[in-house]
């Protein structure tokens, strides 16, 4: 056992020995795993909605085509990671070796995903040792399909280092403020929901800081991420004559998980026949052609809005049962919740021994995403993958929690000494 803790006390004691450590082993595993993944999985298109839209990008420069049938232009998914499969595609063409090597790519974001994790523990205040755990366990899980859920994470983690960097310094600098915002306009590209994540970081800002000029360089920060946005959606006016926030799909999702026969999980949903999504039923995709997919998400706003006004009890329930599988899965997937159950509770115990002992704005950056990036989720149907951009910050909780728990009372901590 102590051969074990000089083990751990020596990787996480470098931030890049921890790092190359963490990411050769999840690149190994799921560079074993991916072996056997079936040869249609990998090849372009491959199934997924954003190698649709790749593919359209490539072949006909347009941004369209996500669902079962031809349906023209799109703004359903986040434009940023499409962009990035597409230049794949067009450096290594459409064939089973590109599918390969953007495989490869995704597997290596989720491998640097984890293996930052014992860096940021260092830079957020936790135990390296603990983000050194998080990040063995993170490596071999292995899951796929979750790539923009992972590089939002790596985004929105370097982002809050940022921002603590921010709230511990006299003043931060003009150039500084509005890169940190263009930087957090660009992760808006790969998950919208984490505007209330930027929404609650800049209201701490202004809480936290004595000096007024301080509003300034945060009216910077907002400039920043305005800018980075103002691309997409003047493509978007062009495109479809109407504004709204990166994705035009919140109206799908809300009555995905708000209409007659409903269930909080979106898997149990489409095993149940009522998943009314285009992706999932042809009937679906052929009326967003026929509309024009804004008019078909208004007309689904309007649907799920009226359901729920209905059926304000079934609608609560719906919602309290998201905000446990958001927090403890769903016992639809027994497994799965019995993980996250675990995680969620070794997370909670480690936040309790170390979140006394941090700062005021280490506090902020580690509790302004568990409070504000799941709000959305709870109205919308649940799917495991979506906590992924904060997970890491349990994770991180859970890893601590566990290293303090094996290192037994009475023990000097060694990131103390």
């Amino acid at each position: 056992m102590h051969s074990l803790k000089a083990a751990i006390g020596w990787f996480a004691g470098s931030p890049a020995r921890a790092f190359v450590f963490i990411f050769l082993v999840a690149f190994s595993v799921r560079a074993i795993a991916l072996t056997g993944v079936p040869e249609s999985w990998v090849t372009p298109p491959g199934g997924g909605q954003e190698d649709k839209i790749a593919v359209s990008l490539l072949e006909r420069g347009e941004y369209s085509s996500t669902y079962k049938v031809p349906t023209g232009p799109t703004a359903h998914v986040p434009p940023l990671y499409p962009f990035l499969i597409s230049l794949i595609y067009r450096i290594v063409g459409l064939t089973l070796t590109a599918g390969y090597v953007r495989w490869l790519v995704d597997i290596a974001i989720v491998s640097a995903a984890y293996a930052m994790l014992p860096w940021l523990a260092a830079r957020l205040g936790l135990s390296p040792q603990g983000g050194l755990l998080a990040g063995i366990v993170g490596a071999f899980h292995v899951q796929w399909f979750c790539t923009v859920e992972f590089l939002a994470s790596i985004f929105l983690a370097l982002l809050l280092v940022g921002f603590l960097r921010r709230w511990t310094r006299d003043r931060p600098s003009t150039a500084g403020s509005l890169t940190i915002g263009v930087a957090f306009g660009a992760a808006l590209h790969l998950k919208p929901a984490l505007l209330l994540v930027f929404l609650g970081c800049i209201a701490f800002e202004l809480w936290w800081s004595r000096d007024r000029r301080m509003w300034l360089h945060s009216a910077a920060v907002v400039l920043g991420v305005i800018v980075a946005c103002v691309p997409w959606a003047w493509r978007n006016w062009n495109v479809f004559d109407s504004v709204f926030f990166i994705r035009s799909n919140f109206g799908l999702e809300l009555r995905v998980g708000n209409h007659q026969g409903a269930a909080s999980d979106v898997s149990q949903s489409h095993e149940q026949g009522t998943l009314r999504h285009p992706e999932a039923q042809i009937e679906e995709a052929i009326l967003v052609r026929d509309l024009g997919e804004i008019e078909y998400m208004r007309k689904a706003r309007r649907e799920a809005f009226e359901w729920m006004r209905a059926h304000p009890a079934k609608y609560l329930s719906l919602s309290v049962r998201r905000f446990a599988g958001f927090w403890f899965g769903s016992w639809y997937r027994p497994l799965t919740a019995t993980g996250i159950t675990l995680l969620t509770i070794l997370a909670a115990l480690g936040a309790w021994k170390t979140i006394p002992a941090l700062s005021i704005p280490q506090r902020a950056a580690l509790i302004i995403p568990l409070l504000t990036f799941p709000v959305v989720y709870y109205l919308v149907s649940y799917e495991p993958r979506y906590r992924i951009p904060i997970e890491w910050i349990l994770l991180l909780f859970a890893g601590t929690a566990v290293w303090e728990l094996g290192r037994g009372p009475g023990q000097v901590r060694s990131d103390d000494t």
